[in-house]
This record gives C-alpha cells, structure tokens and sequence, in this order.
C-alpha cells in the first residue's frame, strides 16, 4: 500500500480522512485492489510508454506504474498487471498419481485436471490465461476463449481505441 504518498495527489477524499483510513490495517483484498486498474498507456517524450491506474495521469502528478520503450510491452503490462494482485487461480500438486500430476483450482481445491509433467510454469501461465479471460480491458488476442460477453465489452474498448488513434 502506498498510503504515505496520497496527500500531494488529486484525490475526491480529504487528506484527513485519507491519513486515518491509512492507520487501519489493509484488507486481505488490498492487493489486488491495487494491481486491479484498470490500467491506460500515456506516450512520455523521450521516455517511452508509462503505465497509470484509470484516473491518474502525468499531468495530474502521478508517478507511473511503469515505463517502457516500446508501446506494446506498455499495453502486455496493463493486460497482466490485474493478475499479479490475485491469489493463483490454480495450483499443481507435487506428487504424480495415475493420471499425472493434479492440478486444482486455487479458490475451492477441485481438481480440475492434470498434468503429465510438473510443470510450472505451465500453472503460471493458466493463472495469466485466466485473468485475461475475466477482463474485458486487458484481452485482446484471447478473445474468442473470453465468449460472447466479453467478446462484446472488448469490442467497445478497441474500437474507442483504434478510432482515437485515426
């Protein structure tokens, strides 16, 4: 939580309520209220690309998430970032059994299929998978997976993108 730097920012709360909400302890969902976004690319001259939460902006006295050369990895960022504050949506068991080794989902334990190999990182990347198929923003090249609903929301996110670059 980054609560100590609040008060030189533009924020619809008063700094005095800002610095007694700061002396609570953080939520459990305190994380992943922070990586959630969602997440925009602003063009920095000279820079590169920078990453702000929607809401937050250069010209408002922010200080970027993140910067990056190329305008792409700005935008795989945004598309990830939301994942990184969420528990891992699936977890591999460490002991093989008849059918491979177990892989459960990470929010009820079920197993929900198995893997011949232990395989890591293929866990990290169904965790990834997942996140993005759950938000409308950050899909983009697994749409058809995502279906008809988010299939629909990213289509109104791209187009108002691609016809404010034209």
């Amino acid at each position: 939580m980054r609560s100590s730097d609040h008060c030189s920012r533009p924020n619809a709360f008063s700094d005095s309520f800002l610095q007694r909400i700061a002396e609570r302890d953080e939520p459990p969902a305190g994380g992943e209220a922070d990586a959630a976004g969602p997440w925009h690319v602003e063009a920095i001259p000279g820079e590169g690309f920078a990453l702000y939460r929607l809401g937050e902006s250069r010209a408002r006295g922010f200080e970027p998430s993140a910067v990056f050369r190329d305008r792409s990895l700005a935008l795989l960022a945004a598309a990830v970032l939301p994942g990184t504050g969420r528990d891992a949506a699936f977890r591999l068991h460490k002991e093989p059994v008849p059918a491979g080794y177990a892989v459960e989902s990470g929010n009820g334990g079920e197993v929900v299929g198995h893997a011949a190999l232990f395989d890591e990182n293929l866990i990290a990347a169904l965790h990834v998978a997942d996140v993005l198929t759950r938000s409308p923003e950050s899909l983009a090249n697994l749409l058809e997976a995502a279906g008809p609903l988010a299939l629909e929301r990213a289509g109104v996110i791209l187009e108002a993108r691609t016809s404010q670059e034209v």
